[in-house]
């Protein structure tokens, strides 16, 4: 009996250790914070929809896919390189594209009409990728996603950020924010 006993404790503390990738479980920072101002700060990628106005030149203005590459085509003067720049930043590059010779002292306002897909997997009912809502947390992902299997570990998360290698692990709670591009993985309980 007490063989047997020690197997089951080191089944245990092996499954236990394989449990975590980093060994450390965030619990505060900044997704733990609303921030009701994402496109000030937000660095824009492949798949986001934008809005571009130029003043008084319709013909100029409209609506733009950022293509794969990282660059947004635009009218008159072609492709401009929008990755991980503000969208305020690329509004003046516009802008100073335009006053080269296109027209004197233009106007121009971008604004995020559509951001790039989530991505959840793991022990949720339907898995795959959805699309971002400004102020999206875990939970509501997790809803999006029609809410957590019954072997879900609900107290924990794993999120890799968009262009990074490695998940982090998260503490599940009602503010942990999701951002455009993550990935979400719910993991398993084993108990």
């Amino acid at each position: 009996m007490g063989l047997r006993r020690s197997y089951v404790i080191m089944a245990a503390l092996s499954l236990a250790a394989c449990s975590t990738t980093s060994g450390t479980v965030i619990s505060s920072g900044e997704r733990y914070t609303v921030n009701e101002q994402l496109d000030e700060t937000y660095a824009l990628g492949a798949g986001d929809q934008v809005r571009v106005t130029v003043f008084n030149e319709p013909t100029l203005s409209g609506e733009f896919f950022i293509a794969g590459d990282g660059e947004l085509s635009l009218p008159l003067v072609g492709n401009v390189p929008a990755a991980n720049k503000t969208t305020k930043d690329l509004a003046v590059d516009y802008a100073r594209l335009l006053s080269d010779g296109y027209l004197r002292n233009p106007k121009v306002s971008m604004e995020v009409i559509t951001y790039r897909p989530f991505f959840i997997l793991g022990e949720v009912a339907k898995p795959g990728q959805y699309p971002y809502a400004a102020g999206m947390t875990v939970l509501n992902a997790v809803a999006t996603a029609d809410g957590f299997t019954p072997r879900a570990k609900k107290t924990r998360v794993f999120i890799r950020r968009r262009g990074e290698e490695g998940e982090l692990e998260y503490t599940l709670t009602p503010n942990l924010r999701v951002m455009p591009g993550d990935t979400i993985r719910v993991g398993e309980r084993y108990f």
